[in-house]
This record gives structure tokens, sequence and C-alpha cells, in this order.
């Protein structure tokens, strides 16, 4: 099984291939991947800012830069070509869930840390 880029969408700039900041920017960024020729997808979501935004948004001492993507300038034709790149690199799994965690390493997946529900033990 293989990865896929089905769209890219944000709810900070929408639509996004319109987007046209100047200066510094940080949105939200979710690009919905699934297998490669199948149907269906689910969302891999991160900040997509410049350095300079990121460093004006740190209001910390510490600030964990998981799921952030560092762009100088937004270009949406670029940005879509990284995505289908990292997609690609990701190479082959054996199943949908094997892949979504190498996926999970450029956005968070909306399917992160998920277990099935488990009762509580009842009580005494």
């Amino acid at each position: 099984m293989r990865a896929e880029l089905k769209s890219l969408f944000s709810p900070d700039a929408d639509p996004l291939k319109d987007f046209a900041p100047t200066g510094q920017f940080g949105i939200l960024v979710m690009a919905m991947i699934g297998p490669a020729g199948q149907q269906g997808h689910e969302s891999f979501d991160f900040m997509l800012c410049t350095p300079e935004w990121f460093a004006s948004n740190i209001r910390e001492d510490f600030k964990m830069g998981r799921h952030y993507l560092f762009v100088r300038d937004f270009d949406y034709t670029q940005l879509e070509r990284f995505i289908r790149e990292y997609c690609e690199s990701c190479g082959e799994a054996p199943t949908w869930s094997a892949l979504a965690e190498k996926l999970a390493r450029l956005g968070k997946w909306e399917f992160e840390d998920y277990g099935p529900y488990r009762a509580p033990p009842p009580a005494w």
C-alpha cells in the first residue's frame, strides 16, 4: 500500500490556492491523504509558517516543534509538490495504519493515539 495526497485545505486560508500573504504568516493546513488509487482519506494537520511568525508566537520558555512546516514564502504549487513527494518517500507498507504512522511525522494524524473504547471495570 502506498500513500497519495488527495487534497490540501486550510480553515485559515480558504481557498488555499488563493492564499497570498504579505510578510510573516502561520496557517493550519490539513493534508487529506489516503491509499493510492483508492477512495477515502484521512487528515494530517500541520502549521505552515515562516520562521519569523513562529518566533513571534513563542510565549513560553519552550515551544515544541512537532507538526510545523517552515517556509520563507507561500507557493501553493511548491507546497503541493512537497507533500506529494513526502507521501512517495514513505514508500510501501502492508497496512494503512503502518503507512499513516510514517505520514504522521509530517502532520498530526486525525487518528493519532486512537484506541478502541474499553468499558471501565464495574464499580464494587
